[in-house]
């Protein structure tokens, strides 16, 4: 999956409508560039190309005052809406997406009610678990991974995704269940004056 996909359909979504330059700076100000191939040519590659799958319905704005071309704005239409959603559950699911697209869902996870949230995540926690009995099923008791050569070492790399990926997602299912982050459908936390 792209995560460049993802990202663009949530800033727009959380936005409701806007020029690439927004949705471009939308991402950078969540660091996006950083961790993924959300650079400014794949944004606007992803606007046109979207569009162009009627995921997106595109307006002319008025033409810039520097003499420019008149601006492109953009805002999802109901299949847009419906890819989004499909999109965010599947990388949430994922028991081992690439980061930059399990970054790009954990970042949006607000989208989801809570409980929601919570069942998709229990069942990655769950398949994670599933994948790395998967692994050993097959090994004889008491192996030594070391002894193995470079396939120990990769079945070792792959126990230690298992676990490191199963733990985080047990960690954020605990920080969900505690409450953590405002979901969809939730009333945001009222302000205390003070703080």
């Amino acid at each position: 999956m792209n995560p460049v996909r993802l990202l663009v359909l949530g800033a727009l979504r959380r936005r409701g409508r806007a020029h690439g330059y927004r949705v471009r700076a939308d991402l950078e100000s969540w660091g996006a560039h950083e961790w993924s191939t959300a650079t400014s040519g794949s944004v606007y590659h992803a606007l046109k190309s979207m569009a162009g799958q009627g995921l997106l319905s595109s307006y002319a704005t008025v033409p810039s005052e520097a003499g420019g071309p008149p601006r492109i704005e953009y805002e999802l239409t109901g299949e847009g809406e419906s890819e989004y959603f499909v999109l965010l559950r599947r990388a949430l699911a994922d028991r081992e997406p690439s980061l930059d697209v399990l970054g790009a869902a954990v970042g949006l996870i607000e989208d989801l009610p809570r409980e929601e949230a919570l069942r998709i995540l229990r069942e990655r926690a769950m398949a994670m678990d599933e994948w790395r009995a998967s692994i050993t099923e097959h090994l004889p008791a008491g192996t030594d991974l070391e002894t193995w050569g470079p396939v120990g070492e990769v079945l070792s790399l792959w126990l230690s995704t298992a676990d490191a990926g199963a733990r985080w997602t047990r960690r954020l299912i605990g920080r969900l269940e505690e409450g953590a982050f405002t979901m969809a459908g939730e009333n945001p936390a009222p302000a205390t004056e003070g703080k």
